[in-house]
């Protein structure tokens, strides 16, 4: 791992490290604070543009999701923007684990770093670790 690299994922973790405690305590509030005012965010569910329908979208999620995040690559676009992409095992008390890939990117801004877009994708992949689509 390079330097760039290394300051990057430093970066990123220290975003979503503060996303993951808001996730596993149920704070919507708190979780939507680590976006920009303007975030685009795409969940499972139908997008939103702002912190209100991310607090929403986190808000209808049950108690006792927690979230799990890996790290994959990470790119250094500028000065003031990282893009992250991570893989995520959302953990529910009452379903299965749902395993997902994260595109995030992170803007300084004033107040330090945030999440300025976050686009959730399920992959699905038969037993043999196949795309499904054989790509």
């Amino acid at each position: 791992m390079n330097q760039n690299t290394a300051n990057n994922v430093t970066i990123l973790r220290g975003v979503l490290d503060g996303w993951k405690a808001a996730v596993d305590k149920h704070q919507p509030d708190q979780v939507a604070a680590h976006f920009t005012d303007d975030a685009i965010f795409q969940g499972l569910h139908p997008y939103s543009v702002g912190r209100p329908g991310i607090a929403a979208y986190y808000d209808s999620q049950p108690p006792g999701l927690t979230a799990e995040y890996r790290v994959l690559e990470s790119r250094r676009l500028s000065d003031d923007l990282v893009l992250g992409y991570l893989n995520v095992d959302f953990s529910f008390t009452a379903r299965p684990t749902v395993n997902v890939y994260l595109s995030i990117l992170l803007k300084r801004t004033a107040t330090g770093w945030a999440i300025a877009f976050y686009q959730v994708s399920e992959l699905k992949q038969n037993t043999a670790g196949e795309d499904p689509d054989g790509q």
